[in-house]
Protein backbone atom coordinates (compact mmCIF):
# COMPACT_ATOMS: atom_id res chain seq x y z
CA UNK A 1 0.00 0.00 0.00
CA UNK A 2 1.22 3.60 -0.92
CA UNK A 3 1.80 5.96 1.82
CA UNK A 4 -0.86 9.11 1.31
CA UNK A 5 0.59 12.01 0.26
CA UNK A 6 -0.30 15.60 -0.31
CA UNK A 7 -2.30 16.32 -3.71
CA UNK A 8 -2.72 19.55 -5.60
CA UNK A 9 -5.69 20.74 -7.85
CA UNK A 10 -5.86 21.92 -10.87
CA UNK A 11 -8.84 23.96 -12.51
CA UNK A 12 -7.00 23.51 -15.88
CA UNK A 13 -7.55 19.92 -16.04
CA UNK A 14 -10.40 20.79 -18.31
CA UNK A 15 -8.46 22.48 -21.14
CA UNK A 16 -5.60 19.70 -20.87
CA UNK A 17 -8.28 17.29 -21.84
CA UNK A 18 -7.82 15.28 -18.47
CA UNK A 19 -11.09 15.17 -17.77
CA UNK A 20 -13.13 11.90 -18.66
CA UNK A 21 -16.34 11.42 -20.02
CA UNK A 22 -18.63 10.39 -17.13
CA UNK A 23 -22.36 8.93 -17.70
CA UNK A 24 -25.01 10.78 -18.82
CA UNK A 25 -27.45 12.00 -16.74
CA UNK A 26 -30.72 9.76 -16.61
CA UNK A 27 -33.53 11.82 -19.16
CA UNK A 28 -35.78 11.00 -16.14
CA UNK A 29 -33.76 13.26 -13.53
CA UNK A 30 -34.08 16.18 -16.24
CA UNK A 31 -36.57 18.78 -17.13
CA UNK A 32 -34.63 20.25 -20.25
CA UNK A 33 -30.88 19.78 -21.75
CA UNK A 34 -28.99 17.23 -22.67
CA UNK A 35 -25.69 17.89 -20.64
CA UNK A 36 -22.61 16.05 -21.01
CA UNK A 37 -20.65 15.97 -17.76
CA UNK A 38 -16.87 14.90 -17.21
CA UNK A 39 -15.00 14.69 -14.34
CA UNK A 40 -11.34 13.77 -12.65
CA UNK A 41 -11.51 11.84 -8.83
CA UNK A 42 -8.60 13.28 -7.19
CA UNK A 43 -9.35 11.28 -3.66
CA UNK A 44 -12.00 8.71 -3.14
CA UNK A 45 -12.56 6.00 -0.09
CA UNK A 46 -15.91 4.04 -1.22
CA UNK A 47 -15.66 2.21 2.46
CA UNK A 48 -16.08 5.78 4.23
CA UNK A 49 -18.01 7.10 0.93
CA UNK A 50 -15.88 10.34 0.41
CA UNK A 51 -14.81 11.09 -2.91
CA UNK A 52 -13.35 14.48 -4.06
CA UNK A 53 -12.10 16.58 -7.48
CA UNK A 54 -13.27 18.56 -10.80
CA UNK A 55 -16.25 18.25 -12.56
CA UNK A 56 -17.87 20.03 -15.61
CA UNK A 57 -21.11 20.03 -16.88
CA UNK A 58 -23.06 21.83 -20.12
CA UNK A 59 -26.16 23.46 -19.30
CA UNK A 60 -29.03 21.49 -17.72
CA UNK A 61 -32.20 21.30 -15.23
CA UNK A 62 -32.86 18.91 -13.32
CA UNK A 63 -36.50 18.13 -11.58
CA UNK A 64 -37.09 18.98 -7.85
CA UNK A 65 -36.17 16.36 -5.42
CA UNK A 66 -34.09 15.31 -2.56
CA UNK A 67 -30.04 16.16 -3.25
CA UNK A 68 -28.68 12.47 -2.90
CA UNK A 69 -25.85 13.31 -1.08
CA UNK A 70 -23.74 15.81 1.06
CA UNK A 71 -21.68 17.85 -1.15
CA UNK A 72 -19.33 21.16 -0.98
CA UNK A 73 -18.46 22.83 -4.18
CA UNK A 74 -16.13 25.25 -5.57
CA UNK A 75 -17.38 26.99 -8.42
CA UNK A 76 -14.00 27.73 -10.62
CA UNK A 77 -16.52 29.02 -13.52
CA UNK A 78 -20.03 29.38 -14.88
CA UNK A 79 -22.39 29.75 -12.39
CA UNK A 80 -26.10 27.62 -11.43
CA UNK A 81 -28.97 28.33 -9.47
CA UNK A 82 -30.49 26.21 -6.74
CA UNK A 83 -33.90 26.61 -6.41
CA UNK A 84 -35.73 25.59 -2.96
CA UNK A 85 -39.08 23.81 -2.46
CA UNK A 86 -41.07 27.28 -1.69
CA UNK A 87 -39.32 28.59 -5.40
CA UNK A 88 -36.55 31.01 -3.99
CA UNK A 89 -33.86 30.95 -6.06
CA UNK A 90 -29.87 31.11 -4.90
CA UNK A 91 -27.11 31.38 -7.59
CA UNK A 92 -23.59 30.48 -6.93
CA UNK A 93 -21.08 32.25 -9.90
CA UNK A 94 -17.35 31.75 -9.77
CA UNK A 95 -15.23 32.24 -7.33
CA UNK A 96 -17.83 31.17 -4.91
CA UNK A 97 -18.71 28.44 -2.90
CA UNK A 98 -21.44 26.43 -1.48
CA UNK A 99 -22.82 23.30 0.79
CA UNK A 100 -26.33 21.36 -0.37
CA UNK A 101 -26.86 19.29 2.23
CA UNK A 102 -28.01 15.78 1.83
CA UNK A 103 -32.36 15.07 1.74
CA UNK A 104 -32.36 19.27 0.77
CA UNK A 105 -35.10 19.53 -1.14
CA UNK A 106 -33.98 21.46 -4.72
CA UNK A 107 -33.64 21.81 -8.40
CA UNK A 108 -30.25 22.54 -10.22
CA UNK A 109 -30.63 25.11 -12.71
CA UNK A 110 -27.80 25.88 -14.72
CA UNK A 111 -27.82 27.80 -17.89
CA UNK A 112 -24.69 27.57 -19.16
CA UNK A 113 -21.25 25.93 -18.85
CA UNK A 114 -20.30 25.27 -15.19
CA UNK A 115 -16.99 23.61 -14.12
CA UNK A 116 -16.12 23.07 -10.17
CA UNK A 117 -13.96 21.28 -7.63
CA UNK A 118 -15.94 19.15 -5.31
CA UNK A 119 -15.78 17.00 -1.97
CA UNK A 120 -19.06 14.71 -1.64
CA UNK A 121 -19.76 12.60 1.34
CA UNK A 122 -22.04 10.19 0.62
CA UNK A 123 -22.76 8.48 4.06
CA UNK A 124 -23.23 4.53 3.44
CA UNK A 125 -25.23 4.43 6.95
CA UNK A 126 -28.12 6.39 5.75
CA UNK A 127 -28.02 8.58 9.05
CA UNK A 128 -31.01 11.31 9.00
CA UNK A 129 -31.31 14.86 9.38
CA UNK A 130 -33.11 15.48 12.41
CA UNK A 131 -34.99 17.97 11.13
CA UNK A 132 -34.96 17.59 7.12
CA UNK A 133 -37.77 20.15 6.86
CA UNK A 134 -34.52 22.64 8.18
CA UNK A 135 -32.26 21.84 5.57
CA UNK A 136 -30.99 24.54 3.41
CA UNK A 137 -28.40 25.66 0.61
CA UNK A 138 -25.52 27.10 2.71
CA UNK A 139 -23.32 29.91 0.41
CA UNK A 140 -20.36 30.52 2.28
CA UNK A 141 -19.34 33.86 3.22
CA UNK A 142 -15.90 33.51 3.30
CA UNK A 143 -14.99 37.29 5.13
CA UNK A 144 -17.62 35.87 8.00
CA UNK A 145 -16.38 36.36 11.80
CA UNK A 146 -14.58 33.91 12.82
CA UNK A 147 -14.25 32.80 16.88
CA UNK A 148 -11.17 31.60 18.35
CA UNK A 149 -10.01 28.00 18.50
CA UNK A 150 -7.67 25.99 19.95
CA UNK A 151 -4.11 25.87 18.47
CA UNK A 152 -1.75 23.19 17.84
CA UNK A 153 -0.29 21.09 21.13
CA UNK A 154 2.59 22.78 22.30
CA UNK A 155 4.62 19.29 21.44
CA UNK A 156 4.20 20.07 17.96
CA UNK A 157 5.07 23.13 17.30
CA UNK A 158 8.27 24.30 16.26
CA UNK A 159 8.67 28.44 17.58
CA UNK A 160 5.49 29.97 19.67
CA UNK A 161 2.04 29.19 18.90
CA UNK A 162 -0.54 30.79 16.87
CA UNK A 163 -3.73 32.60 17.22
CA UNK A 164 -5.74 30.49 15.24
CA UNK A 165 -9.79 31.04 14.37
CA UNK A 166 -12.71 29.24 12.66
CA UNK A 167 -16.23 29.73 11.44
CA UNK A 168 -17.99 26.41 10.68
CA UNK A 169 -20.46 26.39 8.02
CA UNK A 170 -21.97 22.73 8.38
CA UNK A 171 -21.51 18.99 9.93
CA UNK A 172 -23.52 16.18 8.68
CA UNK A 173 -26.06 14.32 10.62
CA UNK A 174 -23.07 11.89 11.67
CA UNK A 175 -20.64 14.53 12.99
CA UNK A 176 -18.15 13.36 10.30
CA UNK A 177 -18.05 15.47 7.88
CA UNK A 178 -17.96 19.72 8.40
CA UNK A 179 -16.77 22.59 6.59
CA UNK A 180 -16.16 26.06 6.95
CA UNK A 181 -13.62 28.86 7.07
CA UNK A 182 -10.41 28.77 9.31
CA UNK A 183 -7.68 31.51 10.05
CA UNK A 184 -3.96 31.60 11.38
CA UNK A 185 -0.88 33.70 12.15
CA UNK A 186 2.05 32.18 10.84
CA UNK A 187 3.70 29.17 12.77
CA UNK A 188 5.37 25.51 12.14
CA UNK A 189 4.07 22.55 13.31
CA UNK A 190 6.47 19.49 12.99
CA UNK A 191 5.66 16.90 10.62
CA UNK A 192 3.18 14.31 11.42
CA UNK A 193 0.84 11.82 10.18
CA UNK A 194 -2.27 13.59 9.31
CA UNK A 195 -4.84 12.87 11.71
CA UNK A 196 -7.83 13.72 9.13
CA UNK A 197 -8.91 13.98 5.68
CA UNK A 198 -9.03 17.68 4.63
CA UNK A 199 -10.02 19.89 1.65
CA UNK A 200 -7.91 23.31 1.87
CA UNK A 201 -8.72 26.29 -0.56
CA UNK A 202 -6.25 29.24 0.71
CA UNK A 203 -8.56 32.64 0.61
CA UNK A 204 -5.00 34.55 1.62
CA UNK A 205 -1.40 34.07 2.73
CA UNK A 206 0.24 30.90 1.77
CA UNK A 207 1.57 27.40 3.09
CA UNK A 208 4.65 25.12 2.92
CA UNK A 209 3.69 21.75 3.10
CA UNK A 210 6.88 18.90 3.33
CA UNK A 211 6.95 15.43 3.98
CA UNK A 212 10.61 14.90 4.64
CA UNK A 213 10.69 11.57 2.11
CA UNK A 214 9.03 13.46 -1.06
CA UNK A 215 10.38 17.20 -0.68
CA UNK A 216 7.83 20.87 -0.15
CA UNK A 217 4.57 21.74 -2.08
CA UNK A 218 4.33 25.59 -1.95
CA UNK A 219 0.41 26.65 -1.92
CA UNK A 220 -0.77 30.66 -2.34
CA UNK A 221 -3.87 32.10 -2.01
CA UNK A 222 -6.15 30.86 -4.73
CA UNK A 223 -5.19 27.32 -4.73
CA UNK A 224 -6.86 24.15 -3.43
CA UNK A 225 -5.21 21.05 -2.08
CA UNK A 226 -6.28 17.48 -0.67
CA UNK A 227 -3.97 16.53 2.07
CA UNK A 228 -4.80 12.27 3.09
CA UNK A 229 -5.30 11.38 6.21
CA UNK A 230 -1.99 9.43 7.20
CA UNK A 231 -0.13 11.89 5.14
CA UNK A 232 3.57 12.64 6.56
CA UNK A 233 3.57 16.58 6.69
CA UNK A 234 5.23 19.37 8.11
CA UNK A 235 2.80 22.86 7.96
CA UNK A 236 4.77 26.22 7.97
CA UNK A 237 3.45 29.61 7.09
CA UNK A 238 5.34 32.20 7.42
CA UNK A 239 2.37 34.93 6.99
CA UNK A 240 -1.74 35.00 7.86
CA UNK A 241 -3.80 32.45 6.18
CA UNK A 242 -7.11 31.93 5.82
CA UNK A 243 -9.26 29.26 3.99
CA UNK A 244 -11.95 27.33 3.05
CA UNK A 245 -11.82 23.51 4.39
CA UNK A 246 -14.00 20.19 4.27
CA UNK A 247 -12.79 17.72 6.56
CA UNK A 248 -13.82 14.42 7.27
CA UNK A 249 -12.76 12.35 10.21
CA UNK A 250 -13.74 8.75 10.58
CA UNK A 251 -15.86 7.30 13.60
CA UNK A 252 -13.89 4.35 14.92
Amino acid sequence: MSTPSVIKYSRHDGTADRLQRWPDIPASELESGSPVQRGLEYFGDQKLGLTSGIWDCTPMVTHMGPYPVHEFMIVLEGSVTIRDAGGRDTTISAGESFILPKGFVCQWRQSEYMKKFYVIFDDPSGTAAADPGALRILKLDADHDLRPSPPPAADLLIGPAPEQYGHEWYEDPTGQWTVGVWGSSPYRRKAMPFPRHELMHLLSGSVTLTDPALGAQRFAAGDTFFVPMGANVEWHSTEPVRKLYSIFIPKT
